[in-house]
């Protein structure tokens, strides 16, 4: 007789213990108000519809850290008080539905549109510009140890809000991808022209925010073998992710291992899924860093999840677009309940359809 299935047992993930292995994945919806850049006041029943399952990890939409950081008219940020006041709200219902949350934060770097952030404002590792865009400006190192510092407030200000932790959003093409990446990052000096230095500025920032609220708190996206921001590694992700993987792991085994590192599929581009090709696997990282993994990007299939947890003992499978069409994710995967589908042209908008408005399963 078989036990039950590996997605439907606990996990501890950081200072939490999760009810399950399916957590909700950062989803940029583009609600918040595009002066203030505030959710509205229902986005708090948004996050509790998709937390009703007791024991589920959501990881927020990306929140910017700052006006400098930002450039996403509708996106929301974690730096005024306003901002930070509906996050407490958010994150209140979460926990009143019994399930966790982690805030994502995010520097947009070069992907930010000059015609929001103003000319010279536009900001990258080199003065590369993304799809032939706007052309960024360098920053200087003094600004760089700016954004590690920008970055610690956010974390502080989503913990004081009352999050679980925060995820440093350091994938698809943003400005920690920038500098990892090197066609984005022509530097030369210690932010630039070797692995080493490619991934200063994400490692300074790691250790920076889990000096200040606890490793076990802090957690980091990334996406190896993303393409979308004009991004394109190829075989270069493995030397690259791999000196990633062993500075995370050698931090593990110092007693300062993370809450989890979230990787994204290589079959997914942005948002979107693609071709993956046969040398793209994050097989690679799993093979140097033992802790606790987040994979997200088209698994969204309750067979497939139960296949990959079953094979890992320290894995959490993220869905993304399913949680969006079904606020009972985790009920109906369980109960073996058809999907909603969802509706690719509201998820991105000002109101409430789309967003609060589809159904839970009948009971």
């Amino acid at each position: 007789m078989t036990g039950p299935s590996k997605a439907f047992q606990p996990i501890r993930v950081g200072r939490v213990q999760l009810g399950h292995r399916i957590a909700m994945a950062p989803l940029t919806r583009m609600r918040a108000d595009e002066k203030t850049n505030v959710l509205p006041d229902f986005s708090e029943e948004y996050y509790e519809q998709r937390a009703s399952r007791p024991g589920t990890l959501l990881i927020t939409e990306a929140a910017m850290i700052s006006p400098e950081a930002g450039g996403y008219a509708n996106a929301p940020g974690i730096h005024s008080k306003e901002q930070v006041e509906r996050w407490r709200g958010i994150f209140g219902r979460i926990h009143k539905s019994g399930s966790f949350v982690y805030s994502q934060l995010i520097a947009m770097g070069r992907r930010a549109p000059e015609k929001v952030m103003g000319k010279g404002n536009v900001v990258a590792p080199s003065d590369i510009p993304v799809n032939n865009g706007d052309v960024p400006r360098p920053l200087t190192e003094k600004e760089i140890q700016g954004y590690v510092q920008q970055f610690v407030t956010a974390a502080k200000n989503a913990i004081e809000a009352g999050a679980d932790g925060v995820e440093l959003h350091a994938a698809n093409g943003y400005l920690f991808d920038q500098f990892q990446h090197e066609n984005s990052n022509h530097r030369t000096d210690r932010y630039g022209g070797s692995i080493e230095n490619r991934a200063r500025f994400t490692l300074e920032t790691i250790d920076a925010v889990s000096k200040a609220i606890g490793a076990d708190r802090t957690a980091v996206r990334f996406s190896p073998w993303e393409s979308t921001g004009d991004m394109n590694y190829g075989v270069s992700a493995i030397p690259q992710w791999s000196y990633l993987a062993v500075e995370l792991e050698k931090r593990r085994l110092q007693g300062q291992e993370l809450a989890y590192v979230h990787l994204t599929e290589p079959r997914v581009a942005g948002q979107v899924d693609r071709e993956q090709k046969s040398h793209e696997s994050n097989d690679f990282f799993r093979q140097i860093y033992r802790g606790v993994l987040v994979r997200a990007g088209g698994l969204g299939d309750i067979a497939l999840i139960n296949e990959l947890c079953a094979k890992d003992d320290k894995l959490v499978i993220a869905v993304g677009r399913h949680f969006i069409s079904n606020p009972d994710l985790i009920n109906r995967f369980e109960a073996g309940i058809p999907l909603n589908k969802y509706h690719r042209p509201t998820f991105y908008g000002q109101g409430r359809i789309g967003y609060t408005d589809y159904p839970f399963a009948s009971t």
